[in-house]
């Protein structure tokens, strides 16, 4: 725990608010409660200041001058909020380790739960009743596993998301991962796909799911319930699909985007922005609505024939022209 006035201290921020109040946990804006401590360091989070509950925000200057007089909450102004949160992160995480015995290793394994050999499984790990773990299958700290689950050879759970924030030098400073994983019920797990924890809170994997071999799910993202993805999608940070969708092979998400529920994208797609209609059938890159995708690949088969064409036509024009 630290009081807002000592982590101002350590990121040579300023204060404005209450320089006495204790903060105990990093949180996301959206979820951070009154003794968590937030960022904002992207404008498009700005509608969050009205409902979130944090009892500090750590926040850029440039965004801080532009929400004035608006202060209701506790602040510390730093120049990159980004940047200086990530030096936070590893003075909780630094902290953390200091009272964690490395060496230590307490997990819960559920009823009639088959784990086989090769399995690594870390420190507060919790997996529920009925599940099957095969070999080779690691389990980071913290990640829960609920009943019912099916995780195949070299799943990865927990591993850290891929979280670097850049330096003045042009060099990157790690971004320490300190939530977890939880896969709720009833979930498949593929041969080697990778889920990894969220930087903070949970990645989320709902229940239902099932996921098919080589996928790639970034940090904070949340799967919703009876979602189908197949082989080698990569799902990038915070990107949120709705549930009952059906998503094809080598399909790319960018991060921070909403997939309504009941959506289906077809193989090789690209989502490069939210979704905002449910049903929607999807394909291309980017990805568009299908019958849109379908006609609009006649025509680039045709652009040759239609480039071809299109000279004739300028050379026509010119001699028009001079006649």
């Amino acid at each position: 725990m630290y009081s807002i006035q000592e982590i101002a201290h350590s990121i040579n921020g300023k204060i404005v608010g209450n320089p006495e109040h204790i903060i105990e946990h990093p949180a996301k804006i959206e979820e951070a409660k009154t003794n968590q401590i937030a960022f904002l360091a992207n404008e498009k989070y700005i509608p969050f200041l009205k409902t979130t509950k944090a009892g500090a925000i750590l926040i850029s200057a440039h965004i801080f001058q532009s929400i004035q007089p608006q202060t209701e909450h506790n602040f510390i102004v730093v120049e990159d909020a980004y940047s200086s949160f990530a030096t936070l992160l590893q003075i909780y995480a630094q902290h953390k380790q200091k009272n964690t015995h490395s060496l230590e290793r307490h997990f819960t394994i559920g009823k009639n739960t088959k784990v086989y050999e090769h399995v690594y499984i870390g420190n507060n790990v919790q997996i529920g009743d009925n599940c099957i773990i095969y070999p080779n299958v690691t389990i980071y700290d913290d990640c829960i596993i609920r009943n019912n689950c099916i995780l195949h050879s070299g799943v990865v759970i927990g591993s850290d998301g891929f979280g670097f924030a850049p330096k003045p030098d042009g060099s990157y400073q790690k971004i320490p991962q300190l939530g977890n994983v939880i896969i709720e019920d009833d979930c498949e797990i593929g041969a080697n796909t990778c889920i990894d924890r969220a930087t903070m809170g949970s990645t989320i994997i709902r229940k239902g799911v099932k996921l098919d071999n080589l996928i790639q799910v970034a940090h904070n993202v949340e799967i919703g319930e009876h979602t189908v993805i197949a082989a080698q999608t990569g799902i990038s940070g915070s990107t949120k699909i709705g549930h009952h969708s059906m998503v094809g092979g080598q399909v790319g998400f960018v991060g921070h985007i909403k997939i309504a529920p009941y959506t289906k994208i077809n193989a090789k797609s690209a989502i490069a922005s939210n979704i905002k209609n449910e049903h929607q059938v999807l394909s291309g890159i980017p990805a568009i609505e299908m019958k849109q995708h379908f006609k609009s690949s006649v025509v680039y088969k045709n652009l040759p024939e239609l480039e071809r064409k299109i000279r004739l036509l300028e050379e026509e024009i010119k001699k028009l022209k001079k006649e």
